[in-house]
Order: structure tokens, then sequence, then C-alpha cells
């Protein structure tokens, strides 16, 4: 089944193939009555007194065909039905992104920014796709930070987008049509908001009220919506099917589909909509202007790559930070033999945190737009250069955070001169991530956001479209003598890091994870349970994390560390780590980051994992 006959494949999908990948689906919902049968005696498959059990609470999902693990179930479930319509995991990824940001609004958007990390399996060539915009071009560098949490001067131009787009024109084969159609109905007719959604509304509520365009979705009466209540955004759906009308056009008018995905790029950013994003940014007082957007391009470029204990690992280059962060933490350990650690030994968690120390000091003091700066990407992601480092590293002790070193002397050459500011926090980041294969064994995991929760609080005029607040501090550098200090024209640093683990070339996992500052964190000890511990997908995805804090940010060597960990880490690992000098913060016992992965095993089966920590859900078929 194939939908690449023009516009009019809209849907085209049989209620059989619905109903299959439903099912595909159903086994994480069904969880409660596993080992019970339905009398209340023990089910014959119950594990018996003294057997081994998996360690995780969620079946992992298995893909013979391919299929979808993404943050909601609705995007994942849209995802799959564009891989039963004859789609590629490009088209699957593409209508996914398109459902979250219907339905989890707060964290994700086609006004927001991100990247995807592609597996082409017949080229055996692994692509990077940028699609993170710049500051606007009137941006005023010296203007009060508190601008630039939230609100119309804390915007970036919108990649999310043209990363669609792109990914859509090199990889997929389905229509835009199509893959929006998912997203538009649920936007116009409605869906059951999830009760964590209608949280971080009513948490939110002081802040959503400033803007009229805002309050007037997420507030309906002047309150948060009612969880499972149907969630509509009617002007989201408007603008999605000005895009999807915008490619039938020009599929009438005798456009192929590249130029037909074009005109529907165009219309997003020469056309009527960045019309009206110039309009409503000139109401509000904002920086962004129409040639902001029609300057923007996403940017293919070469994943940044390590090697750990055999295996090859890709992950999104500059500016990502959280691909150097992952290659030089793995580099870091893999000095030391963790397999060889019994589970929950407090040295394996140690030697954690302690390489996350370094990783961040070292890439902090480097990473920023190469447009705008030569960070020294090799010698970060050399292992002579980890070599070096690795001394840092005390088995015994917490270190204090460390000043980032010169690759090039593989030593620190001066101490950096950092402006004291009054306030240097970094603002937190919301995100979402999603992974998928196909039947040809194409693997793409993407990791979108709108910076921090609810991005910018701005819907922009009549549009529904909520954009990122990309310039915050934490994606930009506090201090203006930093490489990463907000400039016009700059694009400023996300923590997204979709990544892609080959074995002799072929697919050994895909995932990836929202949180911000932690999203590396929670990768790295992800691909350490999978490779170190050998764990299952699900059961990598649930076990316990922790992820460090830094006051007032990874920016400044000597910042204080606070070790947040979940409180299923037993009370005396977390004793153990105190004595060994890391400051510990216990959190609730599924809070921290929210992955999403497919892992193939040596005989080429396909499971995935989805996180309980959010609404994480699998569909495979």
């Amino acid at each position: 089944m194939n939908g690449t006959d023009g516009a009019g494949a809209t849907g085209g999908l049989h209620r059989r193939q619905l109903l299959t990948a439903s099912i595909a689906g159903l086994a994480m919902a069904a969880l409660p009555e596993i080992g019970r049968a339905q009398s209340g005696q023990r089910a014959p498959d119950a594990p018996r007194s003294g057997e081994a059990i998996v360690a995780s609470h969620r079946p992992g999902v298995p893909m013979p065909h391919g299929g979808v693990t993404a943050g909601h179930p609705l995007a994942a479930m849209a995802g799959t039905r564009m891989l039963l319509a004859g789609g590629t995991a490009a088209d699957a990824v593409v209508a996914a992104m398109a459902v979250m940001n219907v339905v989890e609004p707060w964290a994700s958007s086609i006004g927001g920014n991100g990247f995807a990390t592609c597996l082409d399996r017949k080229a055996g060539s692994v692509h990077s796709l940028a699609f993170s915009g710049a500051a606007p071009l009137a941006l005023d560098p010296a203007a009060d930070p508190a601008v630039l949490d939230h609100g119309p001067k804390a915007l970036t131009v919108p990649g999310a987008f043209g990363g669609w787009i792109a990914l859509a024109r090199r990889f997929g084969r389905l229509p835009l049509a199509t893959l929006l159609e998912p997203a538009i109905g649920y936007a116009r007719d409605g869906h059951p908001i999830d009760p964590s959604i209608v949280r971080f509304i009513d948490r939110a509520q002081r802040t959503i009220t400033l803007y009229s365009t805002t309050a007037r979705l997420f507030l309906p009466d002047g309150q948060a919506p009612a969880a499972y209540s149907p969630f509509r955004n009617p002007d989201l759906a408007r603008t999605f099917q000005s895009l999807a009308d915008a490619e039938s056009a020009a599929l009438r008018g005798g456009a192929d589909r590249d130029r037909a995905l074009q005109a529907a790029y165009d219309h997003f950013y020469t056309g009527p909509i960045a019309q009206e994003f110039d309009r409503f940014s000139r109401q509000q007082g904002g920086w962004l202007r129409a040639e902001d957007l029609a300057r923007y391009q996403p940017r293919w470029a070469d994943p940044v790559s390590t090697t750990y204990r055999g295996l090859d690992v890709y992950c999104s280059p500059l500016t990502s930070r959280t691909g150097l962060e992952m290659c030089a933490q793995l580099n870091l350990v893999e000095g030391f033999d963790l397999a060889a650690l019994p589970a929950g030994d407090p040295r394996l968690l140690h030697l954690l945190i302690e390489a996350i120390k370094v990783a961040k000091a070292d890439v902090y003091r480097w990473a920023a737009d190469p447009a705008f700066a030569d960070a020294p990407v090799a010698g970060l992601l050399s292992k002579r250069f980890a070599e070096s480092r690795r001394r840092l590293i005390d088995p015994a002790r917490a270190g204090l955070y460390p000043e980032g070193a010169d690759p090039a002397q593989f030593a620190l050459t001066r101490p950096r001169q950092l402006a004291h500011l009054a306030d240097e926090r970094s603002r937190g980041g919301d995100t979402t991530s999603l992974s998928a294969v196909d039947a040809d064994g194409n693997a793409i995991a993407v990791t979108t956001t709108i910076g921090g929760g609810f991005g910018t609080f701005l819907v922009m005029g009549d549009t529904g479209v909520l954009f990122n607040n990309g310039l915050r501090l934490g994606s930009t550098a506090p201090d203006p003598a930093h490489p990463n200090h907000v400039a016009p024209g700059k694009v400023p640093l996300l923590g997204n890091g979709p990544t892609i683990v080959l074995d002799q070339g072929r697919l050994k996992a895909v995932f990836g994870s929202p949180g911000g500052e932690t999203i590396g964190q929670t990768q790295f000890q992800t691909l350490v349970n999978l490779v170190d511990r050998a764990m299952p997908i699900q059961e990598a995805i649930e076990a316990p994390r922790f992820a460090l804090n830094a006051d007032p940010s990874f920016y400044r060597p000597g910042a204080a560390i606070t070790v947040q960990a979940e409180d299923r880490i037993p009370a005396e690992v977390l004793q153990q780590l105190s004595a060994m000098g890391h400051r510990i913060e216990p959190v609730g016992p599924y809070a921290i980051g929210s992955i999403q992965g497919i892992l193939v095993d040596p005989s080429g089966s396909r499971v995935a994992g989805a996180d309980p920590r959010r609404m994480g859900y699998a569909v495979g078929y």
C-alpha cells in the first residue's frame, strides 16, 4: 500500500490494519492481569517461587515488521498507521511528531526545534538532521536575560516543520496530507487530555494568563480542563490543514512529490503562516520577523560518533551538546570494567556520576554554534583526551565540578574568567522523543522540544502554534564572553541527542529521551544498562536513574553538584554515595527523563520499550 499518488491519499487505512496495530499495542494495557488467572488462581505462566522474573513492570513490545515508540500512545499509533499504509520510518516519525504537538502541547510544537538521527539501511549510513532555528536578527544581546525566559522575545526561529519536511523529502514516501491527518483530527475533534497534562497546565496557570491567545487555548472558562475531557486546538487544526492544502494544490498543478512538499514548506516559512508570525511578533513587541523565517534551513550533517565496547554510537552534532556529552561519557567509563561490578553497587553509580561531571565541564566550555565558534570537536571525542581526563576520576571519592580542558593541550591552559551575574541559573527544558523502525530496516530517533515547559507561553496569533523559548539561559550561556552567549542569527544549543547504535554495521539500538540537562545523563545510563548490564530494553528503561544538577549552572567551574536520585535506589546505596562525598537529593520513584527506544538482539529480533515516567507507549506490528 503506497500513498504517493497525489493529495487524495489522506486516509486510505483499512480498519483491519488499524485493528492489527491496536492489538499490537495492547500488551501494556493488559499488564495488571499478568500472573493472575481470571478466577483469582495462579495463572499457568506465572513465575514459580524462586524463579527469576524480568525486573520491569511493562513488557517489551515486539516489532517484527516495524513500529514506533513515542511519548504518547496516540503518537505511537499514528506513526504505526503510516507504516501499515506503506510508509517508511521517516513517514512514521513525522506523523507521530505532528500528533505529539496536539497531545503533549507543553513539550512539543511545530513552533519548536529538534534533532533527528537516521539510519539509511540500504546505504548503510547514519545521518543527522538539525532542525533548530537561530535567534532573530533584531535581537538585542544586552537585553535583560529575564525577557529570554518567556514572552515574545524569548523565541528562536521555529525549525520543527522544516525538519518534518526534510525527513519526508529525503526518506519518506507518503504525502504530507496523509502524515498530518491524525494530528488534524485530534486537534479538530479533540482527544481525552491526560491528567498529567492537566497538572502541568494547572501549575503554569499564572504565567499562561499573561498571554490571551495562550489562555484561550489552555484555560477554557478560566481554568485548566478536566482530566480526560476532550482537548481541542481548532486553530492548529486549520494551520495543519493549510499546510496539507498547499501540498495538494501543488500536486493538482502538476508538481512532483518533492516540489509539492516544498510548497508546504514555503507556505509556513514565507507564506501566510510566516506573515501571521511576523504580524503577531511585532504587535507583542518581539524580535521575530519574516526575514528570519525566510532565512531558515534545516541542516543535514554527519553525526558525532565514538566506539564503546566494540559498538559504534552515533549522536547529534553541534548545535546539540548532548552528542558530545554522550560520546565523552562513554569514552571516560570505557576505561573501567563496569560489568564486573555487582548490580546496585554504589561504586558503579559513583563512576557514572564522575564521568558526567568531567564530560559536562569539557563540553560546556566549548560547545556553541559552529558558525560563530570553532569548538575542538575531534579533540573532545578522542580516546587519548578521555584517557587524560579519566585521571580526574577518583574511584572512591567525589570530585569537585572541574574546569573544562583544552583537548589540544590535554590540560587546562588557563582558568576562564567568568562574569558574575545576578542570576545565571539555567532554565529547565521540556522535550519529547520517539523512535521508529520500518520493514526495510531503516531506523530514526527524533527528539523535539519547545525549550522549557510551554516554551514562550505564547501561542502565536490565530495559528494555534505555541512557540519555543530557545533563548533561555541554559540553551544560551549567561556570560557575554562565552561563545554560546546570545547573538543575532546565532543558533542556541539544545540538549536533544537522539542516538543510534550499530554492531558491525547492523542496527543494535535506537533511542532518545527528553529532560533538558538530564537528556545525556539518561541516555548514558540506559546505554550502560543495555551494554554493560545486558538488560532487555524495557528493563534498561525502567531501571532507577539519577541526574546531576549544578548550582548555578554547568557553565561555571566549581558549581555545587547535587545528585538527584530516584528513591527506588536502595537507601543504603544512597548513604554510601553520601559517604563518598556526593550531595544526594532523593526524588520520586519515576522522576528523571522519559526515554523511548528499540533494541535489536543478535538474531535480528526487534523489541521496543517505552518509559512509564510519562505517557510513553510502544506500538509494533
